[in-house]
């Protein structure tokens, strides 16, 4: 295995440089006009938190809009029906740093939030959230400490909002063929079964 050739954080400027200057200057410490709107717009999120167990990254998704803006310093992360593995909650008892990254369909550009966020319970907060007429048991009050766009090279390169880069679904296994390859003594079929009505009758 060959030695990395960058050890340090002075090894690391030596070989890109120093940070593109209009990169920096949007950079904000507080969610401007085009923060809030983007977000709400944005029906996706992929958050990464960090806990003695090492790093997570985690899917959130609803109806556009579906994270509050409470002010311009504050989010409100609904925490909707799932697995009850509740990883990035563990991470956040432990570390409340989190970074978001917000997609809008269509757009190449994202916006990337950067802050401290805590678990509430509080059903004054969490009511309006409701979906189906039910609220999430949870959420996420997160303070903002940096937003900005990030520039939509990756999505270009990607294309990931290309029609044409969709493959055929019948190309990749179903969650329950993959449950029954890696979990010994499950069935395709039941597994399958277990998935759609998940889908269908446990989103919230």
């Amino acid at each position: 295995m060959p030695e990395p050739s960058i050890r340090t954080k002075e090894d690391l400027r030596a070989h890109y440089g120093e940070p593109v200057p209009r990169t920096v200057q949007r950079q904000l410490s507080r969610l401007d006009e085009h923060c809030r709107h983007f977000i709400s717009l944005s029906p996706f999120l992929v958050m990464a938190s960090w806990g003695p167990g090492g790093a997570d990254a985690s899917p959130k998704g609803d109806p556009p809009g579906f994270v509050k803006v409470v002010d311009d310093a504050t989010l409100l992360l609904p925490d909707r029906r799932g697995n009850r593995r509740v990883d990035s909650m563990l991470n956040i008892v432990d570390n409340p740093d989190v970074g978001l990254i917000f997609f809008v369909p269509g757009v190449e550009e994202t916006l990337r939030v950067n802050g401290a966020a805590r678990i509430t319970t509080d059903p004054a907060l969490l009511k309006p959230l409701a979906m189906h007429g039910k609220a999430p048991p949870s959420g996420l009050l997160i303070t903002v400490k940096e937003a900005f766009f990030h520039c939509g090279k990756s999505i270009i390169r990607s294309k990931l909002w290309d029609p044409d880069t969709r493959i055929d679904r019948g190309e990749f296994p179903t969650l329950g063929q993959i449950v029954a390859d890696q979990v010994p003594g499950r069935n395709t079929g039941e597994e399958d079964r277990v998935t759609e009505r998940v889908y269908r009758e446990e989103l919230y």
